[in-house]
Parts: structure tokens; C-alpha cells; sequence
């Protein structure tokens, strides 16, 4: 299922767009949210410069209903807050897109990681827009968590196989004729279901190399 890192361009007329541009310096990092049917819950952690002024531009917008502060320190302050913007929510809530935190907020831009279908993703990217928000897409990549996930069965073990019994050594070891043989299986068999895994590896790999040199 494909992973997308998008960046979300929050408009001024948003609160958490308006004081995150007034205070570049200062990073809003959202550890948690939760929509409600009109509004928003959520746990941000604060870091930077003028705390003390960015909770109080917060507390003071009508957009945020209530607000509490949990702990705080020089420069770090953890709130939670409700408020009847959390258009991001919404824009997750209307494309069935799980929000994964943390979210990172800064300098009127947000950073979002979504893991979901193409057409869920294109539905986010919708309702995003709808909701007057602009956004760069950093990478889509394919996830695979796993070995399990990348492979079928039949395809994982006999790479595993092929490993063991030397296939893939410098020089090669152990022939195709003889991986055939030693599991058991047609000579064309494991040649065309290694090829399959092959292909599927080597793709993957590609996709996250990519993306790694768009992140860098």
C-alpha cells in the first residue's frame, strides 16, 4: 500500500497557520488528535523561542474552545486543546486517510505521512484543497513491512533456498539445474518464480532509494 510525505501549506486564516507564521521559530509538534463531529481534540508539543507568547496567541484565538497546559519547561510546553478548526481532521476524516503522528507544524507549513490506498490518497489531496489547503507531494513510495508482505511464501523460500544452497555466490556455487533439484521443483518453475522475486525486491528498493534521495 503506497506511503506518501506531503507538505501542507496551512492558510493564514487557519489559527495554527497564523501563529505558526507569526513564530517561525517555534515548532508545533502534534502527538495527538481526535475529530469530533464539529471539532478537534489535540496534544502538541511546543518547542522554540516565546512560549509563553505563542500560548497566549493560542489561547486567545476564538478558533481554540478550551486549552490546558499539561507541563512545560525553558522551552518545551505540552498542551491540549480543543478547537473548531481542525481542518486537517477533517480533510483525514472525509478520505477515510489515517492520521499518523506526530504531525510537525512550522512556519505556517505542516508535514504529513499517510499510508493508504491511491484512491484514498487522491480523495485526501481533495478534500485538502477543499478545505483551502495547498500541498507539495515530498514522495509516494510503496510500503512493504516486511519480507512476508513483499513476497509470497512460495517466492520467499525459495530465495532463502537459493541463499543457502550458494546461487547467488561469487562465483555461483550452485546452478539452477541443481536449485531445481534440490527443492524438489521444475527447472522453468524456479527460474520464473525467481525472476518474480527478483523483480519484486529489486523494485522496492529502487522506490525507497528514491524517495530517500527526495528526503536528502
Amino acid at each position: 500500500m503506497p506511503r506518501a510525505k506531503l507538505r501542507v501549506r496551512l492558510p493564514r486564516q487557519m489559527w495554527v497557520g497564523a501563529i505558526s507564521t507569526e513564530y517561525p521559530d517555534v515548532e508545533f509538534r502534534v502527538l495527538a488528535a481526535l475529530p469530533t463531529d464539529d471539532t478537534g481534540v489535540g496534544l502538541v508539543e511546543l518547542t522554540g523561542p516565546n512560549l509563553d507568547a505563542v500560548v497566549e496567541a493560542m489561547g486567545d484565538t476564538d478558533a481554540v474552545l478550551t486549552l490546558d497546559i499539561l507541563g512545560e519547561s525553558a522551552d518545551r510546553v505540552l498542551v491540549q486543546f480543543e478547537t473548531s478548526e481542525p481542518l486537517l481532521l477533517f480533510s483525514v476524516r472525509e478520505s477515510g486517510v489515517p492520521l499518523e503522528p506526530p504531525v510537525d507544524i512550522q512556519d505556517g507549513r505542516a508535514t504529513v505521512e499517510v499510508t493508504a490506498s491511491q484512491d484514498r490518497l487522491s480523495q485526501f489531496g481533495t478534500q485538502l484543497e477543499q478545505f483551502g489547503m495547498s500541498f507539495d507531494v515530498e514522495y509516494v513510495q510503496p510500503s512493504a513491512e516486511s519480507a512476508d508482505d513483499l513476497l509470497t511464501d512460495s517466492q520467499r523460500d525459495l530465495v532463502v533456498a537459493a541463499v543457502e544452497q550458494g546461487y547467488y555466490d561469487t562465483p555461483r556455487t550452485c546452478s539452477l539445474t541443481e536449485l531445481a533439484d534440490h527443492v524438489e521443483m521444475a527447472k522453468s518453475t524456479v527460474s520464473e518464480t525467481l525472476h518474480r522475486a527478483e523483480e519484486a525486491i529489486i523494485k522496492e528498493f529502487v522506490a525507497e532509494f528514491r524517495a530517500e534521495l527526495v528526503e536528502d
